[in-house]
């Protein structure tokens, strides 16, 4: 049996040796080979050289670097393209989610389950605000997406090979992972577990981020807004006939005139925000089909580290050529470019003095 770990990693420097020591020490209980595959999403710090350093020194550490930041969800993608285990564990970086549930996930997985998802019972570390804005996210992705989501279930989760294949299919450009494990129906189990305080660094999902994560969940799974929308039109449009009727009755039968415009600007002011909401609703939705119909990559792969030659070709990804560099000198050229700073670049080899 072959394990593979996906961890994506965006400017985890800090965390990183703590992360490879904690895995270490687990991974070495358990019986079997494993893979630890990092997707560098685009990290701007030391976070690629300590992951190409420590591939160097262990060829079961791969690494795949992407061309810029693609997000999240999308270095998950990527690692569950390229992860060749028979049982594939999803984690983060910074030791929140902990390592030790590992055996007890591949466990469950040998007793026939094809998706081991942890549960979040604790959060340490985590102000009201944080646990507060979590618990509302995951009420609403229940209510908005599919009831059979768990409740604090995140992305550490363990696949069977069946269950990564089929999530391979989806190549939506707005993904959602927790919807799609959902989506398909798979036998699963849940293990809670407490989670703890991150090890170093800052969270990469503050409160603004959570935002704009569930409307991308909500928008790519649900047509809930649009349907929402039309019930607001209705409301709106039934108060509208009853504010006439009344009107009417104000104007023929009890002989009064119109108490001025303060009712109809009300009105024309209510009545605006509803259509401008609905128009910007259905343009959102709109926008995300022209996104999907220009058929673009998910990710683009600028380089990869003990991988070999990219033998999975997933649809909707692009990877860079190697380059074939020539041997080159670099030089300064004396004169006026070397008080300006400027280099003299010489390909190939430079002829003897």
């Amino acid at each position: 049996m072959l394990l593979s770990l996906v961890i994506p990693v965006y400017n985890e420097a800090e965390a990183l040796p703590a992360l490879l020591d904690a895995l270490g020490q687990v991974l070495g209980t358990i019986d079997c080979q494993h893979e630890i595959l990092f997707v560098n999403d685009g990290s701007r710090d030391s976070t690629a050289t300590i992951l190409d350093q420590a591939a160097a020194s262990d060829p079961r550490i791969k690494v795949l670097h992407f061309s810029r930041n693609f997000g999240h969800q999308v270095a998950i993608t990527a690692g569950l393209d390229h992860a060749a285990g028979d049982a594939v564990v999803i984690m983060d970086a910074d030791l929140q989610d902990p390592p030790e549930l590992i055996p007890e996930m591949v466990a469950l997985y040998l007793q026939g389950f094809d998706v081991v998802s942890a549960q979040r019972v604790e959060r340490e570390g985590e102000g009201l605000l944080k646990r507060a804005t979590a618990a509302t996210f995951y009420g609403l992705m229940r209510k908005a997406i599919d009831s059979r989501l768990p409740p604090q279930v995140g992305d550490f989760r363990l696949f069977s090979r069946g269950a990564v294949l089929a999530i391979r299919g989806f190549r939506e450009q707005h993904r959602f992972l927790r919807g799609l494990v959902a989506w398909l129906g798979l036998k699963e189990a849940i293990l809670p577990f407490r989670r703890r305080a991150r090890v170093a660094g800052t969270t990469k999902y503050p409160t603004w981020k959570m935002i704009r994560f569930a409307w991308t969940a909500i928008s790519s799974f649900s047509a809930l807004p649009l349907r929402l929308t039309l019930g607001m039109g209705l409301s709106l449009t039934a108060l509208g006939i009853l504010y006439t009727i009344y009107v009417a009755y104000e104007t023929l039968v009890i002989n009064a005139t119109i108490r001025g415009w303060s009712s109809l600007v009300w009105l024309q002011v209510m009545f605006s925000g509803a259509s401008l909401t609905a128009i910007g609703l259905v343009g959102e939705y709109v926008a995300r089909i022209y996104e999907e119909t220009k058929d673009r990559p998910l990710y683009v792969l600028g380089r990869s580290v003990n991988l070999t030659a990219h033998s999975a070709s997933p649809a909707r990804t692009f990877v860079l050529p190697v380059r074939e560099i020539p041997e080159q000198t670099i030089r300064r050229d004396p004169g006026h470019l070397l008080s300006s700073g400027h280099l003299t670049v010489t390909i190939g080899r430079v002829p003897a003095e």
